[in-house]
């Protein structure tokens, strides 16, 4: 018996000397600007509504060659070259001084800033500056080569579905 508690106490001892000792880990912490990274987006989204007024789809350089895009009445469009072509075909019925624009509402990062989530909302106004459509989207950004790329996206109409 008192061989079992003598093994016991070295047990401790040798466990407390080892957790003892152990060099504690500090996590890495990254600082991430948000309202740059806010702005970079922003700026992402700008240089992609003058390319789409403009009528050059080959100038949009928003996505990424493998991302996904999800939007009303269509099937996901896999890869860039297919959500290019959808933009060309969006394009030939883009009503004549029409004007798209987005606005960033909000972004949310991932802890080293790698990825981030945006909830934005576009307005598309006709020559006299009116309302003619508006919505909302999400887009999921992942930074590539040193920049923000798309590489998820979904948009939403808020305006009533009327039937072609």
């Amino acid at each position: 018996m008192k061989n079992k508690i003598l093994k016991g106490g070295l047990l401790l001892v040798l466990m407390s000397l080892m957790l003892g000792c152990n060099e504690k880990k500090e996590a890495l912490t990254f600082t991430v600007d948000k309202d740059a990274i806010k702005t970079e987006i922003q700026a992402t989204e700008d240089a992609f509504a003058a390319a789409y007024n403009a009528r050059n789809p080959d100038e949009i350089m928003y996505y990424a060659d493998d991302a996904i895009s999800f939007s009303n009445e269509k099937k996901p469009l896999q890869g860039k070259a297919a959500i290019h072509e959808s933009i060309k075909e969006d394009l030939a019925t883009f009503p004549k001084g029409a004007k798209i624009s987005f606005q960033t509402r909000e972004v949310h990062l991932a802890n080293d800033g790698n990825q981030v989530v945006e909830i934005g909302g576009y307005t598309v106004v006709d020559s006299t500056n009116t309302k003619m459509m508006s919505g909302n989207f999400m887009s999921l950004f992942e930074k590539r080569d040193g920049k923000y790329i798309c590489i998820r996206d979904m948009v939403s109409s808020d305006m009533p579905y009327s039937k072609k």
